[in-house]
């Protein structure tokens, strides 16, 4: 397979591996209705992926001969049996040439298992250990093949004990802890910024020397997040390659890691090291149990667990209570953002958790809270914006509802009625709802709609509750592509603004940033600029932990004078949003302010700078966030259009088939944006003179835009240009002139549209042969 083959088929096989079954098999499908043969080479590179794993459970040779204590590998002779795993053997070893009297740790290649792939992966363990130079890593000093064909890589040999042990065996203070544990981080940190995730971190794997210096071993599953070249196995295939009491719920899901991976396994060992136990108490220990609390239970607080027993009892002593005063508070708050079941509620990366133990460490306030229910209710409408196209499963909501319900206590009276109001209103929608009955499925827009009919009837009495919960179910409208829906419940939530005496700051900028947010994906920019004009001014009142909020007020209102036409002062919006986003380590926002500054360049007609920003706004998504996001979609759709642009059509196609790929898994297949990704592989269908194709797909695919968007959007005038072209090209003149003026009326009526040019050429063209 050539080099440029290979470009096209590796990102569109990275997200089918990461699809589940049933999933995998009709997004095989949806290709194969655009190009047969690489849909047939995905499949034969699945199965490959498929035998590869299958390997691992057979042993190739009857029982190997272990290698004894005395054998020469390579200059280096073994002395002791350290441990063993899967893939190999660590012997405590040293040169038996006489070039230095170092002991080293040599790891072997388990004999039995020298297949071709499992060299591969040793290989991968090389290359990842040749990244890093870090005093707080164990190195790499030599690498070879021995006499008998046998791989060996030789390590720093530690001479230490597990951090966990450390700590207790010297007892450590909680600060001294937290200091030693800060080491750990800067190793962590060292290898997320080689791209490197270790998806293996354990008190086993993090060793302190008699002089108090960590050093992490073992990268033997640790992924490479870069693309360099493709890997031949893929990480998803490494079956509980991982420790279970210390991976992530996105491992136990079996989902793609990122370097949040890793920040949760960082949050398991904190909690073992402040508070002496792990952060889930069980019965039976079992593996389906600790599965279980990993994707469902939360973890009690460091400060309650350090009070604990080993046999669960409480332990009254005054040194557990001196030690469950001093965790209380920002300890439990950092510890617990740690150990979020999402990716997206972590820290966003481990050097944000670093500072926050710093901060702590010098008395500065924290960035971890003990989350509002207000906060708690905003991040699950982030959490699910894409998810929520589909059903809810009841279970999962009523355990939100809860979870949301819970009022802190520590605010005035006037917001503690308010929470309370909130409260009885979530509750009572879900038990209704009858979410409560076992294996119960409901659609998201129905529950929606008893939302709103509910909170105008019970929360009549606090319009600013009411103000807030229209807000959240907004977003949520937004998250579906429901924007008209959307649209009325801002307006609905303005007028209870309205009446009030002194509505927050920022509740008042969130509704205007909102407003413009639907505008413009309502193709109405104008408006957008008008709602969001006057309130530029709020920007400068607001006080400071609204950054978050001031970041997205100043990229939705860039992104709204671009619609419009507008240039001047555009860019330094963005680049104020990402400063924000930056110091709050908002990883997602700050890739999305990139793709924004790119999109500019491209406004400029400046296309590599362009494709440039594009790259680098998604390899800072991918290292932060994950593949599986909607602005994953936006960035490879902007990719697409540029490579179409070109004439590289081939690229453009692949590009565009990966987008659609993710845009169905995350939005669902009739969502707005998946729309408007099929609409532009139609188009690569017309360059490719593919006219019969082209028309069959276009059909159904422009009655589902105008359901989605109605007749007067943007969307809807590109999908009738399309089909207007596709009519041109098979001779049909009259359907031809009917659809291309239709798009071109569409237009006009669409402030700063940048299509209208396209669409009189067009029309003109069609006018020209008739």
């Amino acid at each position: 397979m050539d080099a440029e083959r290979w470009k096209r088929l590796s990102p569109l096989l990275d997200v089918l591996l990461e699809l589940q079954a049933d999933a995998r098999n009709a997004h095989l499908e949806g290709l194969r209705a655009q190009d047969p043969g690489l849909a047939e080479e995905l499949e034969k590179l699945l199965a490959l992926e498929e035998a590869d794993d299958d390997f691992m459970a057979s042993p190739l040779l009857d029982k190997p001969a272990q290698p004894q204590a005395g054998t020469l590998v390579g200059p280096y002779r073994m002395e002791v049996l350290l441990g063993e795993g899967g893939m190999g053997l660590v012997w405590l070893a040293s040169r038996a040439d006489g070039l230095y009297q170092r002991k080293v740790a040599l790891k072997l290649l388990r004999p039995g298992l020298a297949d071709p792939n499992l060299r591969l992966r040793f290989s991968r363990e090389r290359e990842i250990l040749a990244r890093l130079a870090h005093p707080n890593i164990a190195r790499l000093l030599d690498a070879g093949i021995g006499s008998e064909g046998q791989p060996y890589l030789a390590l720093e040999y530690v001479d230490g004990i597990s951090i966990t042990d450390y700590c207790q065996s010297h007892g450590l203070s909680v600060d001294t802890r937290i200091k030693l544990f800060l080491q750990v981080c800067e190793a962590v940190s060292h290898a997320h910024a080689n791209l490197i995730v270790h998806r293996d971190l354990k008190p086993s794997n993090i060793l302190v020397t008699s002089t108090g210096e960590v050093r992490l071993l073992d990268f033997g599953i640790a992924k490479l997040l870069d693309d360099a070249e493709p890997v031949a196995v893929h990480p998803r295939t490494e079956v509980r390659a991982f420790t279970l009491h210390y991976a992530a719920p996105e491992q136990v899901r079996g989902e793609p890691v990122t370097t949040m991976t890793d920040v949760y396994s960082l949050g398991v060992v904190l909690y073992e090291v402040l508070a002496g136990t792990k952060p889930y108490r069980l019965r039976r220990q079992t593996d389906a149990e600790w599965e279980q609390a990993i994707l469902a239970v939360e973890p009690l607080k460091p400060s309650v667990s350090s009070q604990r027993t080993t046999g669960g009892t409480r332990d009254g002593s005054p040194e557990a209570r001196r030690t469950a005063r001093r965790l209380s508070g920002d300890l439990d708050n950092i510890v617990l953002k740690a150990l979020s079941k999402q990716p997206e509620q972590r820290y966003a990366s481990v050097e944000a958790l670093s500072l926050d133990l710093q901060r702590h460490l010098q008395g500065r306030p924290v960035q971890a809270r003990a989350p509002s229910w207000g906060y708690q209710l905003h991040k699950y409408v982030v959490r699910h914006r894409w998810a929520l196209a589909s059903t809810l499963a009841a279970t999962s909501l009523l355990a939100v509802a809860l979870a949301i319900s819970v009022s802190q206590g520590r605010q005035a009276m006037r917001e503690t009625q308010r929470a309370q109001a909130m409260q009885d209103f979530v509750i009572g929608l879900f038990d209704n709802a009858g979410v409560a009955q076992q294996g119960n499925i409901f659609d998201a827009r129905k529950l929606l709609v008893a939302g709103e009919r509910r909170g105008e009837r019970e929360l009549a009495g606090q319009p600013l509750a009411l103000a807030e919960l229209l807000g959240v179910i907004t977003r949520l409208r937004i998250g579906l592509g429901d924007y008209q829906d959307a649209l009325g419940l801002l307006e609905r939530q303005q007028k209870l603004l309205a009446r009030l005496d002194d509505p927050p700051a920022a509740l008042q900028l969130e509704a205007v940033t909102q407003h413009g947010r639907i505008l413009r994906l309502l193709d109405r920019a104008s408006e957008c600029l008008q709602v969001m004009a006057p309130a530029e001014a709020m920007v400068s009142r607001l006080p400071s932990q609204h950054q978050a909020l001031e970041a997205d007020f100043l990229s939705q209102y860039g992104r709204c004078r671009r619609v419009a036409g507008e240039r001047l002062g555009i860019q330094q919006l963005f680049e104020r949003s990402l400063a924000l986003r930056r110091a709050i380590h908002d990883e997602a926002g700050v890739a999305e302010n990139l793709y924004d500054l790119a999109l500019d360049e491209a406004d400029l007609g400046r296309a590599d700078a362009a494709l440039a920003g594009y790259d680098k706004a998604l390899a800072h998504l991918r290292k932060h966030v994950g593949n599986g996001n909607p602005l994953t979609v936006e960035i490879q759709v902007s990719r697409g259009r540029l490579f179409r642009s070109r004439g590289d059509i081939d690229s453009a196609k692949s590009t565009l088939l990966t987008a659609l790929a993710i845009a169905s898994e995350v939005h669902g297949d009739q969502h707005p944006t998946t729309l408007g990704v099929r609409r532009l592989l139609v188009a690569i269908l017309t360059d490719q003179e593919r006219y019969a194709e082209a028309a069959r797909q276009i059909e159904p695919l422009y009655g589902l835009t105008v359901e989605s968007l109605g007749r007067e959007h943007r969307e809807t005038g590109l999908a009738l240009n399309t089909r207007g072209i596709i009519a041109l090209e098979q001779g049909r003149m009259a359907s031809a002139m009917a659809d291309l003026a239709e798009a071109v009326r569409i237009w006009r009526g669409a402030s700063g549209s940048q299509n209208l040019h396209n669409g009189l050429f067009n029309y003109g063209m069609v006018l020209h042969h008739a």
